[in-house]
């Protein structure tokens, strides 16, 4: 099962088995990681699930559609290149290793 590493904004890491098709977002959210609220459950309406990808170019990613692109906009943290919403960073096998930095708040 391909793993993420999610690094709390204070630096502590914690390391996931995230099934293929599941979101990073929902794998976070399943297992209680701190910094991943996710308010809309996934539909793209929130940006509580952003995250910093800290090694996209090692991966083909998603591309960023429209909508996550407007949202992203409206994080509560700054948007860098390396913003993504983890509710559309859906596992493939090829992403493991995939390493997503919290940002220090999500409101």
């Amino acid at each position: 099962m391909p793993k993420v590493t999610y690094i709390a904004d204070d630096g502590t890491e914690t390391v996931l088995d995230v099934a293929v098709g599941t979101s990073v977002m929902e794998a976070a959210m399943m297992q209680n990681v701190e910094g991943i609220v996710g308010e809309c459950g996934g539909a793209i309406n929130c940006a509580t699930c952003h995250v910093y990808v800290q090694n996209g170019a090692d991966f083909v990613l998603p591309e960023v559609g429209a909508v996550e692109n407007e949202m992203l906009d409206a994080t509560a943290t700054e948007r860098r290149p390396e913003s993504r919403l983890s509710c559309q960073l859906i596992m493939t096998e090829e992403m493991d290793g995939l390493v997503v930095r919290l940002p220090a708040s999500q409101y």
